[in-house]
């Protein structure tokens, strides 16, 4: 049936699903893939059942070198013209703002942005808030303001500390300010040297010789004195935050054994990662709950509330005004580019700017009024890329006048009098401070680090260190889990709220949804019959992407309706043995009249020049074995294959003879990735067969290891794809009745509860997964 009316089977030239136009093959290039040593690979989740593995894939391994031999290839030794291929992205790429072309446009955008941005620091969902137990002391008055102590929990056990700077005869509520401080050295106890003092006030950027010695303090010694309550906390790691070392927060460099661990881990490990726990997201976490602080205090008025800082507190400023709605006015200084995006730990996370950066971060602010800064330094461009950019979506909203930039490139990266003046002015407007303009600072008696610190004999401060650590991670995480662990379905209502939370959650994780299908373009590059099917090898290609993989069609003459997409290890070279005919499960298909399509995944088959799969993944060429610095900026090996999976989905659903039915399988060690795609794919595939054997994202203890996944196993690891991925027909091996529980509630939840058949292991799952899908055709 349909013999005539293929377009695979009636071109020899590119099908553009869903579109049209011919795509020319580009000249492919030489690529050459970074080998690490190899490590021992990751361990199983059922003991009993990781021995038969372990003998099952030394078969399999040697099956498929043989295959790879005399299987069909598309390229004929060349390598696949993908994007992919090409260098990592870093933090000191290209990050452009592409302004939206509507407000509606827009309005989707930052929702998806803003859960992007949850998802990367570990606040999706947001950490109980705790009672924040706040004690402000050792007040002391100077002429028209106060400076007192404050300490508090953010979470159990770990504390914000820092300055409150109040004005002086106000009794009617007034602003709040926040002040996140920055990278300067010493933190909130900064001090700058004679030398440097000298120099500013010749060039002008400081006025006084006391004051001007630290511009953390006269921003908020001014912003006191112009009727704001300033409240002036610590990063994490300097001045009296003291719990974590300034060595781990900003300067972390090399992996610690004692933290890769599957219980009790510490930060920077794979499973802090993949459990989404980070720095960044415990300092972005404190910012929160500093606005919590200053909202409860009786007299600041929560209707007027900013964040100002310069440099790393530029990250926290545009970070906190991004994810909560409480600030009305925002100055990011000396930060917001679309060049360097911030170099230290503390503000990376895996995830974060994958397909963004901090110029759409600082955008999240729209339409409230946002003013930045620039300097000689990574920011020196901003005028010209970047704010432009803003302007455009502040004129979009209606508020043209609510976005200004600070153009002083004369002076080297500071928050000096300058900019701060920018600042009064702008805060002096939008806050409605009324105070007379122009507004000019005063000197002020600068404050030793004696008379600042928190911590003294009555105020002891808490103990840090690895156990505390520890201890906060696991708070973390259970707390996420008993959040999630609500989510459970077990109805249409409350499966659609898990759907909300944990697969939005997953399209941020994975990164992509199911391609749009003028997205997608399939090149035949040959056809060959074989008197009951038609093989056809090709390259199908993402556009958007610039992503091509190596596929086969593989088209029998009577078709009963069904596609059977079929993933493996090996890559399209599975479909067949050693002797180049089709393996016998594969045969069935076809004389059943399914077709089959093979491809090979990102680092799969043609991929790769001798065949080989890597064992470990590239980084990012940096002397810091941190997580963040490769996978802030590139999906993981893992997600990418999951993109080439929803590729073909797209490309399989699309055709213009259009599937009955669309078959997803995943054996062999490939059921992850079916799992995922499953989930992904939104209910596009009718029928799913995985054989997951025992996988999970938890167990993975190499940051490079191909099933690496920031955020894999925050939101029920592998059990919670399969559970998002309903209502998909399931057939499952691999898992036992405690551990695919989730997956059962949701089936039932949705009404499907016989559509989920859970399978005992086989020494023949290919054959047992055959007849299934045969028996559904």
């Amino acid at each position: 049936m349909y013999l005539h009316s293929h377009p695979l089977r009636d071109h020899d030239a590119t099908t553009n699903i869903g579109g049209s136009g011919n795509v020319q093959r580009s000249k492919a290039y030489y690529v050459t893939q970074r080998r690490d040593e190899l490590l021992p690979k990751v361990s199983h989740h059922f003991i009993t059942y990781c021995r038969a593995f372990i003998f099952a894939m030394s078969v399999c391994a040697l099956y498929h070198f043989a295959a790879m031999a005399d299987s069909p290839t598309v390229l004929n030794g060349a390598t696949p013209n993908d994007q992919r291929l090409e260098p990592l992205r870093h933090l000191d790429s290209y990050f452009p703002f592409q302004p939206p072309s509507s407000e509606a446009e827009w309005n989707e955008r930052r929702d998806y942005i803003r859960r992007h941005m949850q998802v990367a620091v570990g606040l999706w969902p947001l950490p109980t808030r705790m009672p924040l137990n706040a004690v402000i002391h050792g007040k002391q008055e100077l002429d028209d303001y106060t400076i007192e102590k404050v300490y508090f929990e953010s979470m159990p056990g770990f504390y914000v500390t820092g300055n409150l700077y109040r004005p002086v005869g106000k009794t009617s509520r007034v602003p709040g300010i926040l002040c996140p401080h920055g990278h300067w050295p010493n933190g909130r106890f900064f001090k700058t040297s004679p030398e440097n003092m000298k120099r500013e006030l010749e060039q002008g950027a400081e006025q006084f010789e006391q004051g001007g010695q630290s511009p953390l303090q006269a921003r908020c010694v001014q912003l006191a004195r112009m009727g704001c309550v300033v409240f002036h906390y610590d990063m994490l790691g300097s001045a009296d935050s003291v719990q974590f070392t300034p060595e781990l927060v900003h300067g972390f460099r090399r992996q610690r054994p004692e933290a890769n661990t599957g219980e009790n881990w510490g930060l920077y490990s794979p499973a802090a990662e993949s459990h989404s726990q980070s720095m960044m997201g415990l300092q972005t976490y404190n910012s929160i709950r500093a606005l919590d602080f200053i909202s409860e205090l009786p007299d600041v008025d929560t209707d007027r509330l900013a964040v100002t800082g310069a440099s790393g507190g530029g990250t926290q400023t545009f970070l906190v005004c991004a994810l909560d709605d409480r600030p009305a006015v925002s100055f990011p200084a000396v930060m917001v580019s679309t060049a360097m995006q911030g170099g230290c730990t503390c503000e990376n996370s895996c995830l974060l700017r994958i397909g963004t950066g901090n110029v759409e971060f600082a955008a999240m602010f729209a339409p409230k009024p946002l003013m930045l800064s620039t300097a000689d330094d990574w920011t020196v461009e901003m005028s010209t890329k970047g704010f432009p950019e803003l302007q455009k979506l502040y004129q979009l909203l209606g508020r043209p006048d609510d976005i200004a930039l600070v153009d002083r490139t004369e002076f080297k990266h500071n928050y000096n009098s300058v900019s701060r003046h920018a600042m009064y002015h702008w805060f002096n407007q939008h806050l409605d401070l009324r105070v007379e303009e122009p507004i000019q600072e005063r000197d002020y008696k600068l404050q030793s680090d004696d008379h600042l610190t928190v911590w003294n004999k009555e105020h002891p401060q808490p103990t840090g260190g690895f156990e505390f650590e520890q201890r906060l991670l696991r708070w973390w995480h259970d707390d996420s889990q008993r959040q999630l662990a609500k989510l459970t379905p077990h109805d249409e209502a409350s499966m659609e709220q898990y759907r909300q939370t944990v697969g939005g959650a997953l399209d941020i994780v994975i990164g992509r949804q199911l391609p749009a299908p003028t997205d997608i373009v399939f090149e035949k590059t040959d056809k060959q019959d074989h008197s009951t099917f038609l093989q056809m090898p090709g390259l199908l290609r993402n556009k958007p992407h610039n992503e091509e993989l190596p596929c086969i069609y593989l088209d029998p003459s009577e078709w009963n309706g069904q596609v059977v997409i079929w993933l493996d290890p090996a890559g399209k070279a599975c479909l067949w043995h050693e002797q180049g005919k089709l393996q016998p499960g594969i045969q069935r298909l076809l004389d059943a009249g399914s077709a089959v399509v093979g491809v090979d995944l990102l680092m799969q088959g043609e991929f790769v020049p001798d065949g080989k799969a890597p064992e470990r993944t590239r980084r990012v060429e940096l002397d810091r074995e941190s997580a963040a610095y490769t996978f802030g900026y590139n999906a993981a090996l893992f997600a990418r294959r999951v993109h080439d999976v929803l590729t073909v989905i797209s490309f399989v659903r699309h055709q213009e003879r259009t599937p009955k039915e669309i078959a997803l399988v995943g054996i062999a060690g490939a059921g992850h990735w079916a799992a995922a795609a499953c989930a992904q794919a939104k209910g596009t595939i009718d029928l799913a067969a995985i054989d997951t054997q025992g996988f999970r994202f938890a167990s993975i203890r190499d940051l490079h290891h191909p099933d690496f996944l920031p955020g894999g196993a925050k939101y029920g690891d592998l059990p919670g794809m399969l559970a998002v991925g309903t209502p998909t027909k399931l057939w499952l091996t691999g898992e036992d009745k405690q551990s695919c529980q989730l997956t059962v509630s949701a089936y039932a939840a949705t009404g499907n509860a016989n559509g989920f058949v859970l399978a005992s292991p086989s020494n023949n799952s290919a054959n047992d997964v055959v007849n299934w899908l045969l028996s559904k055709s």
